[in-house]
């Protein structure tokens, strides 16, 4: 009788599909993080609200997935790697969607303005925190291939190459993050206490975006490498 679960029917074509889904819907919760800024920055609370609960929606979908690729995954490959480590960057990429959660909790559970010397930072900041987990989903989308060549030969430099990439921009959140933070101890006579230390972890978390993202590109990395 042919599975009407979408995930075993994944797990029928490669065991690596589903955690490519599940990297999928981490990306489409990830998105949803610009928009819930650019609410913010607008001063439209009721966009806040929405773009929260379609964060949570598909971190909450991307949970689901996780947890069939867990109960899926086979104990025993006869593949060049270990099912530990392909549960590793099952686990890499899942944090990602919670990061994004965090953020878009924080913004709700306290209403937050956003000073006008911190908007284009903050945005740059965005957006390559963003970029940077667009370019995971790329790495991750070559994880059957590498499987294919045993982790070797031009399929594994290629991947090398992305991975540069996605270190260069998490490089880029790094300087974006330090720049947004001046801009918010330039201002913090004017804030309350309480309003710096949530701006100074919300930025943190934003740039952790990126943090993860990199962490799954290195775990494939240290897969190549053995």
């Amino acid at each position: 009788m042919k599975s009407t679960n979408p995930i075993a029917a994944l797990f029928g074509r490669s065991p690596f599909k589903a955690m490519q889904k599940h990297m999928a819907i981490v990306a489409e919760c990830v998105g949803e993080v610009p928009p819930l800024f650019e609410a913010l920055i607008a001063g439209d609370q009721e966009s806040v609200l929405r773009a929260k609960e379609r964060i949570f929606e598909r971190e909450q979908a991307a949970d689901a997935v996780k947890n069939q690729v867990r109960i899926h995954l086979p104990r025993s490959l006869f593949l060049p790697v270990d099912r530990r480590d392909l549960l590793e960057v099952l686990d890499r990429q899942d944090a990602i969607a919670d990061i994004a959660q965090d953020i878009a909790g924080m913004l709700v559970t306290r209403r937050m303005t956003v000073p006008e010397n911190m908007q284009a930072d903050l945005r740059a900041l965005v957006r390559r925190s963003v970029d940077a987990c667009s370019q995971a989903v790329t790495v991750i989308n070559e994880l059957d291939e590498l499987v294919e060549t045993g982790f070797r030969g031009p399929e594994a430099t290629r991947v090398e190459t992305m991975v540069e990439t996605l270190t260069r921009t998490e490089d880029e959140t790094d300087r974006l993050g330090i720049a947004l933070v001046s801009a918010l101890f330039a201002r913090e006579d004017s804030m309350s206490p309480i309003s710096v230390m949530l701006w100074y972890r919300l930025i943190q978390c934003i740039g952790d975006l990126a943090d993860s993202a990199k962490t799954v590109g290195d775990r494939l990395l240290a897969l190549i490498a053995r």
